[in-house]
């Protein structure tokens, strides 16, 4: 059956549409019209911008579970949860914890790939570590770091979309090379001591990715650049936490000048704690304690966040000169080309998945379809 979403403020990749309706059917966009089609479902949109569903490259997890838990319906309960803040797809992320439990959440994300659930749909998994280096771990345990292996990775490629590495760990950049060469995998660096050298050398053998920018790896600075600087004098797409916190808002317009709106990757990098209320909780492992929208380790190092996806725009649009398409597309088209998915999802094109959100100018999310299936 068709669907028309109608009077609403349709957000392209460079413009926003006004007096046209949205259709979609079996789980893609068939067209951008003047006239509904006979017999289709209406939705109304009220005057709200209608926008592509929001992608989450960067989450570990909300609602109280964690992608490393060893209860599979985790994943799930995130998926549902993070919908209702308009994700229509996201990776959920592991942690540096032994590889065998990573394995087993690798697995639970497979399990995932492959169900329709009323909620987020389940792109592949973000492997955060633990090939990173341990001078940069931020709120990952250093116990269980390693060189970078291929052979941890090789018999999960159908899952791993994103990995998270330090490239000054990978001898001779061989990791680096083989998962360029022989997969389909984005590599980031994160989590690292690279300087700018080292940083661009990774650029050049294939890593198109920076994690959460800013946040555990080596800054910039006038004598040497270091991996911020890589990131910000290269093409790579570039991963920003805009809960305030991670990063003070001055310098989204700063990220915004240097990489340019399709580029810049908005991500909560949430724990399990997103969307709860201030308390105690653990990330990989560790004991977090979540109090006024920060969450950090005992030690006080940030232990990822407990930001929606929705804010994160908001946030940046209302600190940058982005316009709404270039700020939303921040949050869906970008993640998506990241991650070598923008063939199918990021933008309301007409054959692409129909992830189709509907946001008040507050940005709450309204409504959500995902591939079509109406998920808020």
């Amino acid at each position: 059956m068709k669907t028309a979403i109608i009077n609403g403020k349709i957000v392209l990749p460079d413009s926003v549409l006004e007096g046209k309706a949205l259709v979609f059917e079996g789980g893609k966009i068939t067209d951008i019209t003047d006239t509904v089609p006979t017999g289709a479902k209406v939705v109304d949109a009220a005057g709200n911008w209608i926008a592509p569903g929001f992608i989450d490259v960067h989450i570990h997890g909300s609602m109280g579970a964690d992608t490393m838990d060893e209860n599979p319906e985790s994943v799930r309960i995130i998926a549902e949860g993070i919908a209702k803040y308009g994700v229509t797809s996201f990776l959920p992320t592991t942690m540096t914890m032994s590889m065998p439990d990573i394995h087993r959440s690798l697995g639970h994300v497979r399990h995932w790939m492959k169900q329709d659930i009323k909620g987020a749909k389940v792109l592949g998994a973000h492997m955060e570590g633990p090939f990173i280096n341990v001078k940069y771990k931020g709120a990952q345990n250093p116990e269980y770091i390693l060189a970078p292996n291929f052979e941890d990775v090789m018999k999960y490629e159908d899952v791993i979309r994103l990995i998270t590495y330090a490239p000054e760990m990978d001898q001779g950049l061989a990791f680096t090379k083989q998962i360029k060469n022989e997969t389909d995998i984005t590599l980031s660096m994160g989590h690292t001591d690279a300087t700018f050298d080292q940083a661009m050398e990774a650029i050049y053998c294939g890593c198109s990715h920076v994690t959460h920018l800013f946040n555990a790896q080596t800054p910039l600075h006038h004598r040497d650049p270091g991996v911020v600087g890589a990131a910000l004098m290269s093409d790579v797409f570039t991963e920003v936490i805009a809960d305030n916190i991670h990063i003070n808002p001055h310098n989204f317009q700063f990220v915004l000048d240097n990489k340019g709106p399709k580029r810049v990757v908005l991500i909560t990098d949430s724990m399990r704690a997103g969307c709860m209320k201030d308390g105690n909780y653990d990330l990989g492992g560790q004991a977090v304690i979540v109090k006024d929208g920060a969450a950090r380790l005992e030690s006080g190092t940030l232990a990822g966040s407990v930001l929606t996806l929705n804010i994160a725009v908001k946030n940046f649009y209302e600190a940058t000169k982005a316009t709404i398409s270039e700020a939303i597309h921040s949050a869906s088209l970008n993640p998506a080309t990241s991650i070598g998915m923008d063939k199918y999802k990021g933008s309301l094109e007409i054959g692409k998945d129909a992830d189709v959100i509907i946001l008040s100018p507050e940005f709450e999310c309204l409504k959500g379809f995902s591939e079509g299936r109406e998920i808020v």
